[in-house]
């Protein structure tokens, strides 16, 4: 089969097309044909040596597509059925593994890319507005990036939630995508400080939980923006890790909340998976979310989707197309 393969760490230039050998699916494990694999700053990290792997790798975790065989040990799982996870054995490529209490089953209703788009992302906001701070009608959230793939899924759940959306963006054609999925009020970062515009916003209050996954650049603004016993929920680093902190930091804004979560940790058992996931894709049949793809490239280029990605440039989900 072709796939992307990385030798060493470094640049996008390391993300190699290359031949490699097909899988084979081993006990628990189902092999999936990729119609659809997301790119994700996860990927990114380890392309970099961020998060270490052992080398050489086919990056990649998460897609959707036909499953092609079935391993022992495997029950409830159908040759041709279409499923997706965000746990693949190498995801940049024609083909990968994935155990099977790891991968769910896509309904009929929502396509192969729209569960490749939708599944990490859509989990990860999933956790963080049912789990990490539960939105209840009338919270205010600031929403990092929010024109970004996880910006614009965390917006509509939010607004779904009965919660108020400030979202904080770089240009104008970013406020418009952010508006469209629901934002009530936008703060373009390039031009205004976000956290005293977010104090103006909020009649001095501060919003009530904070979802954060550029780090390093917006670690401070975020902690400002908070009320008192806010929540500050930092899902990612997108412009870099933030440094250490002293808790007195969250003591002196008013008893504050910090947390990382990362996705596994809410997923931990098969049900608890599939509970999140079945939710997810209900959303996605009903028309209450709407999952935006912003660019589509073809299995070599994914150097090209790394640039993109890096360059904070795009909006909504990038793919990859074997």
């Amino acid at each position: 089969m072709r796939a992307i393969l990385v030798s060493e760490t470094g640049g996008p230039e390391v993300l190699a097309y290359a031949e490699a050998p097909d899988p084979e699916p081993g006990p628990g494990q189902i092999l999936i044909e990729v119609a659809a694999a997301g790119v994700n700053f996860k990927d990114v990290y380890e392309r970099t040596g961020l998060y270490p792997q052992k080398l050489p790798t086919v990056p990649g975790s998460e897609g959707a597509g036909r499953v092609l065989a079935v391993g022992p040990d495997v029950a409830g799982v159908e040759v041709g059925e279409v499923w997706a996870s965000c746990e693949l054995q190498g995801a940049y490529a024609e083909k990968a593994v994935v155990k099977a209490d790891r991968a769910v089953r896509v309904p009929d209703g929502v396509s192969p890319e729209v569960a490749a788009a939708a599944l990490l992302q859509g989990l990860t906001a999933h956790y963080l507005t049912r789990s990490t701070h539960p939105i209840m009608p009338g919270d205010t959230a600031l929403v990092h990036a929010a024109a970004g793939g996880m910006g614009l899924l965390l917006t509509q759940i939010i607004k779904n939630g009965g919660g108020r959306v400030i979202g904080t963006v770089s240009t104008a054609e970013k406020e418009k995508l952010a508006r469209d999925a629901g934002a009530d009020e936008i703060i373009r970062y390039t031009e205004i400080e976000v956290a005293p515009e977010v104090r103006r916003l909020t009649d001095g209050l501060g919003v009530d939980v904070v979802y954060d996954g550029v780090g390093q650049s917006t670690f401070e603004a975020s902690l400002d923006s908070l009320r008192r016993r806010g929540v500050m929920a930092l899902y990612g680093a997108a412009s870099g890790p933030v440094p250490p902190v002293d808790p007195q930091r969250l003591n002196r804004g008013g008893s504050l909340f910090l947390t990382r979560p990362k996705l596994q940790d809410h997923m931990v058992t098969a049900e608890e998976l599939r509970g999140r996931a079945n939710d997810l894709f209900g959303w996605i049949e009903s028309g209450e979310l709407t999952v935006h793809v912003g660019g589509r490239y073809q299995l070599a280029d994914a150097a090209q989707a790394h640039r993109d990605l890096e360059g904070r440039g795009t909006t909504g989900k990038l793919l990859l197309l074997p």
